[in-house]
């Protein structure tokens, strides 16, 4: 990160601080690697939540984009981004938001994976009038929802949606389960996965007569990983343009690619603990411990000074709803470093989503070093 900024002195702690020049080189590092394997890039944005975020991320500013709710989808179709899928399984209850968000000219898409989603889309679109254009979730590694490629549903599905009145789109899978192996090699596997399932999928599509135009993949370990993605139309990834502790303990970025910390300030100190008491705590840090179980434990969160240097070995150990509990880690033989009470600290997450879920906006470090901090909204909600 760069060389302390004087504005991050008079911030009300704890806040969410983003430092524009790592999040930039995130997104053209992915957008290049889009490129060279001749796909299209569909950004996730559940992480930015943010429409500053997303005109910086979006090709143009208007999409293609992934959301992981139709409250992102309404505010970021609102602000002009027009291609949108929304990559949740659907629930019947929402196609009326669907509707609405197509009528006012968003080309959303949604996800399903069962005959009765197949069922209440063909419903709902026969009843509008218009069509809801829809993909067929592929499971390409017991993650989560999906089918599998050769499951005769598949087809039953895709006819349902084709003949009624929808619209089958194509296919789409996430391989979840990359976030638990170590390294680009085992990502690279899991992203072979991913193409494999979707295209076998594609194929059976089509030689039932059916269309399939797009074939999606993508998780950010996967995206950066890849190497052949011959069939597959497009590209998603999420938590890339900030990055995080948990894709920095399995090798996807560096800790000097973590563009998101939370800025905090030292409140106080158990000496003959080796305790550093700060202001942020879960509410500030989420309770997510998604580095619990990698090799390198951080924690709730890495402890950095105001430039963004790494003070080794300090992470939040513990953390209450407001405190903060900085120490050594277990087995250091490191020197706690002298933080008297007044010090401003950055904390680096362990999971980007979460931790950004609990503040209301960004105070944005600027790429052009201008030194004057800039204040982005998020937004929250389903």
């Amino acid at each position: 990160m760069h060389d302390p900024n004087p504005g991050l002195d008079r911030l009300t702690t704890p806040c969410l601080v983003l430092d524009e020049a790592r999040m930039t080189r995130n997104i053209r590092r992915l957008a290049a690697k889009a490129e060279a394997l001749g796909v299209t890039l569909r950004p996730h944005l559940k992480t930015a939540k943010s429409v500053d975020v997303a005109r910086r991320v979006l090709t143009g500013g208007s999409g293609p984009a992934t959301v992981s709710t139709l409250a992102e989808a309404e505010v970021f179709a609102a602000a002009g981004v027009q291609d949108i899928l929304y990559a949740v399984g659907i629930a019947p209850q929402k196609l009326p938001r669907v509707l609405e968000l197509r009528a006012r000219g968003c080309a959303l898409v949604i996800l399903i994976d069962s005959l009765a989603q197949a069922q209440a889309v063909a419903e709902a679109a026969q009843a509008a009038g218009q069509p809801i254009p829809a993909l067929i979730e592929i499971d390409s590694d017991g993650h989560r929802g999906g089918l599998r490629a050769g499951d005769p549903e598949l087809i039953e599905i895709g006819r349902r949606l084709h003949d009624s009145g929808a619209e089958l789109r194509g296919v789409m899978t996430h391989a979840g389960e990359s976030y638990g192996v170590d390294g680009s090699a085992a990502h690279a596997v899991f992203a072979g996965k991913e193409r494999d399932a979707t295209v076998a999928a594609a194929r059976a599509l089509r030689e039932a007569g059916l269309p399939c135009p797009v074939v999606s993949v993508g998780s950010t370990p996967t995206a950066h990983a890849a190497e052949d993605l011959s069939g597959v139309t497009e590209l998603r990834a999420g938590v890339y343009m900030f990055f995080d502790l948990v894709m920095a303990g399995i090798g996807v970025c560096d800790t000097n690619d973590i563009a998101l910390s939370v800025l905090t300030t030292v409140i106080g100190h158990q000496h003959d603990r080796g305790w550093v008491l700060v202001d942020a705590g879960w509410m500030a840090m989420s309770r997510d411990r998604g580095t619990a179980a990698q090799t390198v434990d951080q924690g709730y969160g890495v402890a950095c000074d105001l430039g963004g240097r790494i003070y080794p070995d300090l992470i939040m150990r513990q953390a209450n709803q407001e405190h903060g509990i900085l120490a050594l880690r277990p087995g250091s033989t490191e020197r706690l470093p002298n933080l008297p009470v007044g010090t401003r600290l950055r904390i680096l997450p362990n999971h980007a989503c979460a931790t950004a879920a609990q503040h209301d906006r960004y105070h944005v470090i600027p790429e052009d070093g201008s030194g004057a901090l800039m204040e982005w909204n998020r937004f929250g909600g389903w």
